[in-house]
């Protein structure tokens, strides 16, 4: 039998929830503890005593559920031909049947099914065993169950299929026994609206409904990385260009969630490089996880190295979710790179024909987020960490060091005015000097650059 970490974890929850506080008749005791603990001289003795096999606990687990969750055959076939009731389910709905597809036995799924086992009935919330078998993982379960009848395209409370199981858990295998027989590639999960924010929380501006859900088995795979179960689904006809609820395409879906392999697959498929969907590019996502080779593929691809940011992402309260924060919205990728201190791909951009004289103009929070403040910010400037938007990737501090030296060197030979000021009045030099960046400070300084008329 497959040990299958959360996912046992999660299957044992469904079989006793609530046996620890039940208190259950005397008469019914024995023989559940006698499955529980694999006992199968007790069992055999309790049955031969014509203990009732179908008494159940508090919470409707039998003692077959228990031989199912333990994978007991001897345990099994004792309680079926003793009359256990096949289909009993506890109070989730969860049958012997749907425990031994979540634990990926073969075996017992295949007693089970012998013994008349219902191959589609579902827990509370939906889900069928052929979807606990295909979250588990083991294909010659899945196919059991399918031969018997199970729907391949059932749904569970959410939309969810047992091919989205399969391929948000990574089992390609599975994936291909569930495409052989007829898996919707084009089904989709609900969608659902909820309230997002960014910090600060009471602005309006600051608060928005933003999609949830309406994946496709091709949107799970890009979220996570699972490549051998893409190129399964594009070859059986998925929409390499397929996108969210939200707007979110397959290929920048992979690309917030760092799959550089996914991305260059995708864009090899024919993936828009330049979808935008909600408002950010891939190439938006490449650079805020400083993916030099996701970047050189998207550019190789097509993708547009000055399309701005449209809008901000939202992240979990105290959380460490990457996203775009407002104060970088209308940024283009080269003064993104900047800053967040990329030499490489700044480079990179200015090549295939990025500005790199792009001053973003916005209004964002700061302090206590009662003051707001307007921003006239170079790539100069961006690389030495004002316009705000943190650096979800970061290197140590001398590093750090090393390459905001590189990017200012870099953005001021492509021609980026040295002593711009701020809508504050502060010049680069204030900025780094600010910061005790000693070594941008003399670069600077050599370099023309000269104090505003405001210091911070």
């Amino acid at each position: 039998m497959q040990t299958l970490g959360l996912t046992r974890a999660f299957v044992f929850f469904v079989v006793a929830f609530l046996s620890t506080a039940a208190l259950d008749a005397a008469d019914r005791l024995p023989l559940i503890d006698a499955a529980k603990n694999a006992d199968v001289n007790a069992l055999r003795t309790l049955i031969t005593q014509r203990v009732d096999v179908n008494a159940p606990s508090a919470d409707g687990t039998t003692a077959l559920h228990w031989a199912s969750y333990r994978d007991n055959l001897d345990a099994a076939d004792l309680l079926i031909r003793a009359g256990a009731r096949i289909d009993a389910a506890n109070d989730l709905g969860a049958t012997p049947l749907w425990i031994a597809s979540s634990n990926g036995s073969p075996a017992m799924v295949r007693r089970l099914l012998q013994a008349g086992a219902h191959p589609n009935l579902a827990l509370l919330l939906g889900e069928t065993p052929l979807m606990a078998a295909s979250r588990s993982g083991n294909p010659e379960v899945v196919a059991q169950l399918i031969d018997k009848g199970a729907g391949v395209n059932a749904r569970g409370a959410r939309g969810q299929t047992a091919l989205m199981w399969a391929v948000s858990e990574q089992h390609p295998d599975v994936v291909k026994v569930l495409l052989s027989h007829g898996a919707d590639i084009h089904a989709r999960s609900d969608a659902l609206s909820q309230m997002m924010a960014v910090p600060p929380h009471g602005k309006p501006e600051y608060n928005r409904m933003i999609p949830f859900g309406g994946e496709t088995a091709l949107l799970f795979a890009a979220r996570v990385g699972d490549l051998a179960s893409a190129k399964l689904l594009l070859a059986a006809g998925a929409d390499v260009n397929d996108k969210d609820a939200w707007g979110v395409s397959a290929m920048v879906l992979a690309a917030h969630s760092g799959f550089t392999e996914m991305v260059e697959y995708l864009l090899e498929k024919g993936a828009d490089a330049n979808a935008i969907g909600p408002g950010f590019t891939a190439l938006h996502e490449a650079i805020m996880r400083r993916d030099v080779t996701m970047v050189t593929s998207l550019l190789d691809h097509g993708a547009n190295p000055n399309t701005p940011l449209q809008a901000w992402t939202p992240e979990r309260r105290s959380s460490a979710d990457f996203n775009f924060a407002p104060a970088i919205v209308g940024a283009t990728p080269f003064w993104l790179a900047a800053r967040f201190a990329e030499p490489d791909v700044m480079r990179l951009l200015a090549a295939r024909g990025a500005d790199p004289k792009f001053v973003l103009r916005n209004e964002y929070y700061v302090n206590d987020f009662n003051d707001r403040r307007t921003q006239a910010t170079t790539a100069v400037m961006a690389a030495l960490g004002i316009g705000g938007g943190r650096a979800w990737v970061r290197p140590d501090r001398a590093q750090l060091q090393m390459l905001i030296l590189e990017s200012v060197k870099l953005a001021i030979e492509l021609g980026v005015d040295v002593n711009a000021a701020n809508t504050d009045g502060r010049t680069a030099l204030d900025i780094a000097r600010a910061s005790k960046l000693d070594s941008v400070v003399k670069f600077l300084a050599d370099h023309g650059a000269t104090g505003g008329k405001k210091t911070p």
